[in-house]
């Protein structure tokens, strides 16, 4: 017999205890929705440093919990309670000891304390979240105080909702999923190393869907932010490629994001892998007496606690790794990480929260301690993306002025650089730490900075006559601009002279075009995007693919599926919407079960979008209990595999996925799920409210 996941009795032939609906994941492997994505944590003037690194995490707090979980952005706030083991009182200029390093102390560290006195006024640094923090200026206002920072000046900190707008803000972060502290982590992190800086604090309406990629678009686009940290990344998707375009390709923007805090072994996340973006990893800072004052070390706790690093899966190799041959023989994709500052729990920084129970002052760690502090180095040193999104390079050109961390490792790599710390470039912490602006700063000497308008993803159709003005900005008056591109489809053509995009169409297909303009000195700007041509004729009819798509026809036509797997509410089991579902395994023994339908993708379509909607009840954390998404051409081949979910995480109800299908436009294919079950523990998948939307 099987009972239900909510229920008390036996209902049919499988057996399941009841638990708590189980979140899905896909780990490190490419997962089914846009990247599950982490955020990672840990602020004082004159405070005593941090214990000396331990060993064990017992004490350590991940806010948001420690699993990815796709279809929900994760962040990854590590509090060590251990370093505050009572109230603290707040007062001027007196950051209570014991609760993690403050502005002065890690401005002596990386030799910025000239510049973080006198530069960055006028300038904004942008922190991307989710959820609301009420607190967050009063907060941050304690902060600067304690730490004997100037007062927040009139509109020099700001909140902001997804869009740009400071009304209406989202809710507040529950307490099960706090992205309050990683916002007040963010926020004191640019404060300590820029208190001149203006600071916009942009919240998502959530950490699911695209909340917070929108929320990044509008921090460079509607609110103009030249630096913007992401303290949060995910696995690796195969949409990552169109993100770093669409949401990560605003000419002269500084992005940086955190590796991760899983260590090697946890792979490497997005939006860090992105060529567009300065991946940040981690070290463990400590005071020492040579003569920088200070030591540093690859942040690693354990095999699953530590800065993340690693070989990209698909992300192209940016030109200043490639031309670098330590990096080309172990990896012929991105590797992270670019640069490093301190992110170990046990050495990190004090923070003040006073908002779902965190009660004021925090010492805390994690990656998303080193991006904000990154972001920020480079808005003291006036970076320009270097006439493009193309920060990162400043650090490959300027290796010397960096303190280069030459020990430690963050998990198994056979000695590679890509987890071993080595004189010069390693993975975990890229070139090293910062050690004043010089590594930061532009590599063009122009001063020049030309700004590309990226006008989106296009459209077309072959034998129609298509029109794009390519606009951009020259922050010199009186410039001339050159415009080239490279990948436009067939048939088209840029004027170089206006950046007019015309031509007729000759070829059906998808395009990655880069579009560039440059000024007479030298300094450019580009904007890259996708620009799809479906077929002449008839066109594409916007529609819904599948039959019986929630099973609400109470049979399981045209599905097929191993018997048993139609199920209905009255069984005592959840349907995503409505009364019907798919129930795969559930068993308590060795079991697979299957559902799959068969389609046709007219090929006069140039979008094809697979959802679908999951849920996972187990009495086990068996990774060998698992749900996968098989894509079979005509011939019955497997020519994709995504992996959906497994019994390890707890965590949500249903979660809907989304799989891009267009590169199957014009095939006949069919979508299949294939749940498999072990022996030793009882895992059901709960599959429903399906849709497979062409345009």
């Amino acid at each position: 017999m099987r009972a239900n996941h909510r229920g008390d009795g036996p209902i049919r032939h499988r057996s399941l205890a009841i638990v708590t609906p189980i979140a899905l994941i896909a780990g490190g492997m490419l997962a089914a929705t846009p990247a599950a994505i982490l955020a990672a944590t840990p602020a004082a003037a004159s405070v005593a440093a941090p214990a000396a690194p331990s060993a064990t995490s017992a004490n350590w707090v991940f806010s948001c919990g420690k699993s990815f979980t796709p279809g929900k952005k994760h962040c990854l706030v590590i509090k060590n309670t251990a370093a505050h083991p009572t109230a603290q009182t707040v007062r001027p200029d007196a950051i209570p000891a014991g609760n993690g390093y403050g502005p002065s102390q890690f401005q002596a560290a990386y030799n910025l304390t000239a510049a973080s006195a006198a530069d960055g006024s006028g300038t904004t640094v942008a922190v991307v979240d989710a959820y609301n923090d009420p607190t967050a200026a009063a907060d941050l206002a304690t902060y600067r105080s304690a730490a004997g920072l100037p007062a927040l000046t009139s509109g020099q900190f700001t909140q902001y909702n997804q869009n740009g707008q400071t009304s209406p803000l989202p809710a507040t972060a529950p307490a099960s999923d706090d992205w309050t502290l990683e916002e007040s982590l963010d926020v004191d992190m640019v404060s300590a190393i820029c208190p001149l800086c203006k600071i916009d604090l942009v919240e998502a309406t959530n950490d699911t869907g695209t909340g917070l990629y929108v929320a990044e678009e509008s921090a460079a686009t509607t609110l103009g932010a030249k630096y913007i940290s992401n303290s949060w990344g995910g696995s690796e998707s195969s949409t990552d490629l169109t993100y770093d375009s669409e949401y990560f390709g605003v000419s002269g923007v500084v992005y940086t994001a955190s590796a991760g805090d899983s260590g090697y072994s946890g792979g490497v996340i997005y939006p860090a892998t992105s060529p567009h973006v300065v991946g940040v990893g981690g070290t463990s800072l400590s005071t020492a007496s040579n003569s920088r004052g200070w030591t540093e070390s690859v942040w690693d706790t354990n095999s699953t606690e530590g800065t993340g690093s690693g070989c990209s899966s698909n992300e192209p190799q940016p030109s200043w790794q490639a031309a670098l041959s330590v990096i080309t023989a172990v990896c012929s994709h991105r590797v992270d990480n670019d640069v490093a500052a301190d992110a170990d729990p046990n050495t990190g920084a004090a923070v003040y929260d006073t908002t779902n129970g965190n009660g004021g002052w925090n010492e805390v760690g994690g990656t998303s301690e080193s991006s904000p502090m990154i972001a920020a180095v480079f808005a003291l040193a006036g970076n320009n993306g270097n006439g493009g999104d193309n920060a990162a390079d400043s650090i490959y050109t300027h290796t010397s002025n960096l303190y280069d961390v030459t020990s430690g490792s963050n998990g198994s790599c056979g000695g590679s650089i890509l987890c071993t710390a080595a004189t010069g470039y390693d993975g975990p912490t890229g070139w090293g730490t910062p050690n004043g602006l010089t590594a930061f700063q532009s590599t063009s000497t122009t001063g020049n900075t030309v700004t590309v308008t990226n006008p989106g993803s296009q459209t077309g159709t072959v034998g129609t006559a298509v029109s794009l003005q390519i606009k951009a900005t020259d922050s010199a008056s009186g410039q001339t601009l050159t415009y080239s591109a490279t990948g436009l489809p067939a048939g088209l053509s840029i004027s170089s002279s206006t950046g007019l995009i015309s031509g007729t169409p000759t070829t059906a297909g998808t395009s990655s075009v880069t579009v560039t303009a440059k000024d007479t000195t030298g300094a450019s700007g580009s904007a890259s995007f996708t620009w799809t041509i479906s077929s002449s004729g008839s066109g594409c009819t916007a529609q819904q693919l599948l039959g019986n798509p929630g099973f609400e026809t109470g049979s399981i036509s045209p599905w097929t599926s191993s018997a048993g797997v139609l199920a209905d509410t009255g069984e005592g089991v959840p349907a995503q919407a409505g009364s019907w579902l798919a129930w795969l395994d559930g068993y308590g023994a060795a079991h697979t079960d299957t559902v799959a339908q068969t389609v046709t993708i007219p090929s006069t379509c140039v979008s094809a979008v697979f959802t679908y909607w999951v849920e996972v009840n187990s009495t086990t954390t068996n990774t060998a209990n698992k749900l996968v998404l098989d894509i079979l051409n005509s011939s019955g081949t497997v020519v994709q595999t995504v992996p959906v979910a497994t019994a390890a995480n707890n965590g949500t109800k249903y979660v809907e996925y989304t799989t891009n299908l267009a590169s199957y436009i014009g095939q006949k294919i069919t979508v299949k799920f294939i749940g498999t079950e072990v022996s030793g523990g009882n895992t059901s998948f709960f599959e429903d409210s399906n849709a497979l939307n062409v345009h």
